[in-house]
């Protein structure tokens, strides 16, 4: 049986101050609460309740890569960030491009129970780019999935693209594309420019995104079908999403933490935990980015949420692997991109991190907001905890953050699932770990 709470005094998303009571599985009450009979009372006062955050884009890496992640230390992670349900990505091994696979992954998360588990499925069999996966059964599986993705690499034959879109039409489906021209981006290793020339470093257009947005909206168009892009990074980029929303195509976009807050002059430090794909970008594309996400070109925030071992990331530059873990961070880095600055207020933020993504992925049970009657995913957080983010921030198995040694605003402070608490401090590694990882960061320079 799950355990009754009274979260007293909390400020909600609009601005309102409440008292929110769970009980019996649900948000059982919401507004001034004098009676605290049976419940454990959470003290929120100074504190902002969040519904719930919901993250479209998570690579878990089980099955297949456990020595980077697990379902179980993703969602550790997830819940220390204030996450209370993420979309796997597909590129796992055995690919996630079967309805037994996707049913594991599931089964996993519902086990692990620190946040819901919503299994994204493959485009194409074996993220091969070659022939399409079990779409249908895969929706059909327990599983249920409505997000397909290879994401990791681009669909690129756009034969392909237009059969997956209009397969998925028919159960609602939305193909999430991850936009990278593969013949214009081979041996990429940062965004092209006048950075990448200084630096000696093959250069990832910002075509080679652009291109592929352009040909997918007109397929999604053709075919009335949905399409979602993933961690759009370029101001090129938002403007095609701006026209393609104005001619009214059913497309939606996110956009990750680190490209809201990083730039390319970072890579200079050849440090490879800025390493990342698409490539931080220009301080001009940081600046069309937190405007498209304030203006609604861009719907959502996602974390792409990446994680490697230690092996993996310290290397050469042009040797490491691409991505950053990012659950942990995600709101604090939010917090600092657009919020301190007034671009968003706090119901945006619920708004980009919650109800939307919960409606893209069509994941019932999530972003329903903090009202009674709805499903129990609370985030707490502090908004006035400005602190160094450091190791014991951390709360996955891999350490390849680019924030550590930054001062980042905010901290969740607890994150309530389906009638369960989970406070920061439950989900951290042991003291001895902490200290172990603290000897391994800064690596190699380029």
């Amino acid at each position: 049986m799950t355990e009754s709470y009274l979260i007293t005094g909390a400020t909600l998303a609009s601005g309102e101050r409440a008292d929110i009571r769970i009980s019996d599985g649900r948000i059982s009450e919401v507004g001034r609460i004098a009676d605290a009979a049976g419940a454990t009372v959470v003290d929120a006062a100074g504190l902002i309740a969040l519904p719930g955050l919901v993250d479209l884009h998570t690579h878990l890496r089980e099955p297949g890569y456990e020595q980077s992640e697990t379902v179980l230390t993703g969602t550790q992670a997830a819940a220390a960030g204030g996450f209370t349900a993420v979309f796997a990505m597909a590129n796992t091994s055995p690919v996630a491009d079967t309805a037994g696979v996707v049913e594991q992954v599931a089964s996993l998360g519902t086990a692990a129970g620190y946040a819901t588990v919503q299994p994204i499925g493959a485009v194409t069999v074996g993220l091969q780019g070659e022939q399409l996966a079990e779409l249908g059964a895969m929706a059909r599986s327990r599983a249920g999935v409505r997000v397909f993705s290879d994401d990791g690499f681009c669909v690129f034959d756009p034969l392909l693209m237009r059969r997956a879109l209009e397969y998925v039409k028919a159960f609602d489906g939305v193909v999430a594309q991850h936009a990278q021209e593969p013949r214009l981006t081979q041996g990429a290793q940062m965004n092209e420019g006048a950075l990448s020339g200084e630096l000696g470093l093959a250069g990832w257009p910002a075509v080679a995104e652009e291109s592929i947005i352009a040909r997918d909206v007109l397929l999604a168009e053709h075919v009335g079908s949905r399409l979602h892009v993933c961690h759009v990074s370029t101001a090129g980029s938002v403007e095609v999403i701006r026209w393609a929303k104005a001619r009214g195509i059913d497309v939606t976009a996110e956009v990750t933490p680190h490209h809201l807050l990083l730039t390319e002059e970072l890579v200079a430090g050849y440090d490879p935990r800025y390493k990342v794909n698409p490539p931080l970008r220009r301080a001009e594309d940081v600046e069309a980015l937190r405007a498209a996400l304030a203006d609604g070109t861009i719907d959502i925030v996602a974390t792409d949420h990446a994680p490697h071992p230690i092996e993996a990331k310290q290397s050469e530059w042009d040797a490491a692997a691409n991505g950053m873990v990012g659950l942990e961070s995600a709101l604090s880095v939010v917090h600092a991109a657009v919020v301190e600055n007034g671009l968003l207020d706090w119901a945006d933020v619920a708004r980009v991190l919650s109800s939307t993504p919960a409606r893209i992925g069509r994941l019932a049970g999530q972003g329903a907001g903090i009202v009674a009657g709805a499903a129990p995913e609370v985030t707490l957080y502090d908004p006035t905890a400005a602190s160094e983010f450091a190791l014991d921030r951390l709360a996955g198995r891999s350490i390849n953050s680019p924030y550590l040694g930054r001062t980042l605003p905010g901290r969740v402070v607890a994150t309530f699932h389906a009638g369960y608490a989970t406070l920061l401090d439950g989900v951290v590694q042991p003291a001895d770990e902490i200290a172990r990882r603290a000897a391994t960061i800064g690596g190699p320079r380029g």
